[in-house]
């Protein structure tokens, strides 16, 4: 008899967008006495709607927070190094809280440090540069994580050698959610598990063969793709991913119904 199972499902960001003023007045009565600007609202509405939906391993922020680690970072002018890096940890701390209030181990989602699109006018290295920005990272993600925050989603544009070298661990995670052949293999040189849109899964499976995997998270699966995963791997490899790029409001609970196989 064939039978119904569940998988398990995990967040990595959202991109929620602007709130008009309307919707931002009345989130700051709801949240009176909060020290917040949009940046807040923005990063409590990317996980707000996981924790109803029942999203087991949930994620706060997105690409979108590429402003506030701008906004944290002294040695930066328009987008140009103009000096020594060096973050002021205050805002970090104060979102990092924000959103252990909101959910006990859930993850922040953060733009790689590429996507942040600075120019070296200072350091004129390439290396002393790239050590100094990643260890800008560093120690941005080891605030946010003192704070309670459990983990960090690195989204990337393409998977920078330099980056995941000097990035990778445990509580780190890199996705791209548009990979090509060459950028998949880059992250599976540093990282044995891959989140990855369906259209792409028959390329991370033809690197297999080169490379480990250990676990595949799906985004925005359908029952073809989840398929086509268990037929490489076991079940508890197959995670039911998301990451929500429009204002779908059952973006979340649409996920965890499409979580399902059966056999």
């Amino acid at each position: 008899m064939v039978k119904r199972h569940n998988l398990a499902t995990r967040a990595f960001g959202s991109e929620p967008g602007v709130p008009d003023v309307a919707a931002l007045a009345a989130w700051i009565k709801e949240h009176r006495g909060r020290m917040a600007d949009i940046l807040t609202f923005r990063l409590d509405r990317s996980l707000a709607p996981q924790i109803p939906a029942g999203i087991l391993s949930p994620c706060a922020g997105g690409k979108f927070y590429a402003d506030r680690i701008l906004q944290c970072i002294a040695g930066i002018s328009d987008r140009r190094a103009t000096g020594e890096l060096y973050l002021d940890t205050a805002d970090l701390i104060e979102d990092a809280a924000g959103i252990v209030v909101q959910k006990k181990g859930a993850w922040c989602a953060i733009p790689a440090p590429h996507v942040l699109s600075i120019t070296d006018t200072y350091y004129d290295d390439d290396e002393e540069w790239s050590d100094a920005l990643c260890g800008t990272y560093r120690t941005l993600m080891r605030t946010m994580r003192d704070t309670g925050v459990a983990g960090h989603v690195l989204i990337g544009d393409c998977m920078v050698k330099e980056e995941l070298a000097a990035l990778s661990r445990q509580n780190v995670f890199f996705f791209q959610p548009e990979p090509d052949r060459e950028s998949l293999a880059n992250l599976m040189e540093c990282q044995r598990q891959v989140a990855i849109g369906k259209k792409y899964l028959e390329m991370l499976f033809g690197l297999t063969e080169e490379y480990t995997l250990q676990k595949v998270f799906i985004i925005d699966p359908d029952p073809r793709s989840i398929d086509l995963a268990l037929s490489h791997l076991d079940p508890d490899q197959v995670v039911c991913g998301g990451y929500c790029t429009e204002e779908r409001e059952d973006y979340w609970k649409d996920l965890v119904a499409a979580a399902v196989y059966r056999r």
